[in-house]
């Protein structure tokens, strides 16, 4: 009997060591997957935090922020997408250096009244700077991009050996 208890305990053991290897794989793909869209904001001095603060967020996720985008690719072109709700397109610059495009801009926070409390926010205001990496060099000078309903599109022909410059967004 003791012996059937020993092999259950090994089978039960090496189960649940299977089973976590895979739990824990999974979540380093997630992380890995999803690590390039996790940006974090950052205030100007010259804002006061104060209207933060009174915010109910965890202190430590209050100024990260998902921007979701893809990157897309065909025989002739790259095409980025970027989720940035809530933003003016004066407030973004987009410049491509090498096969690294480059996303900076700032999240303005609006307060509607002044005699409001927020409990609670999932949203992040600042400054911001995301850096997505490219499958290949893109022809800066022909680049475009465009922003509408909340999604920033730049269409990037692609072209071996190009320097870095900012693209207007139209």
């Amino acid at each position: 009997m003791m012996n059937a208890l020993n092999h259950a305990r090994k089978n039960i053991s090496h189960g649940l060591s299977r089973t976590w290897d895979h739990i824990s794989e999974g979540w380093h793909e997630l992380v890995h997957q999803s690590s390039g869209a996790l940006t974090h904001f950052t205030h100007r001095k010259d804002e006061e935090d104060k209207e933060h603060a009174e915010v109910g967020t965890l202190p430590a996720f209050r100024n990260w922020s998902i921007l979701a985008g893809e990157v897309e690719e065909t025989d002739k072109e790259m095409m980025v997408r970027v989720e940035m709700p809530g933003m003016e397109k004066k407030d973004c610059h987009i410049t491509i250096d090498g096969n690294m495009l480059y996303l900076r801009g700032e999240k303005h926070f609006e307060r509607t009244t002044s005699d409001s409390t927020y409990h609670f926010t999932e949203r992040a205001y600042g400054v911001f700077q995301r850096t997505i990496p490219l499958p290949c060099k893109a022809d800066a000078d022909h680049a475009e991009a465009s922003y509408k309903n909340g999604v920033l599109t730049v269409r990037l022909p692609k072209l071996d050996g190009e320097q870095g410059r900012l693209i207007p967004i139209s």
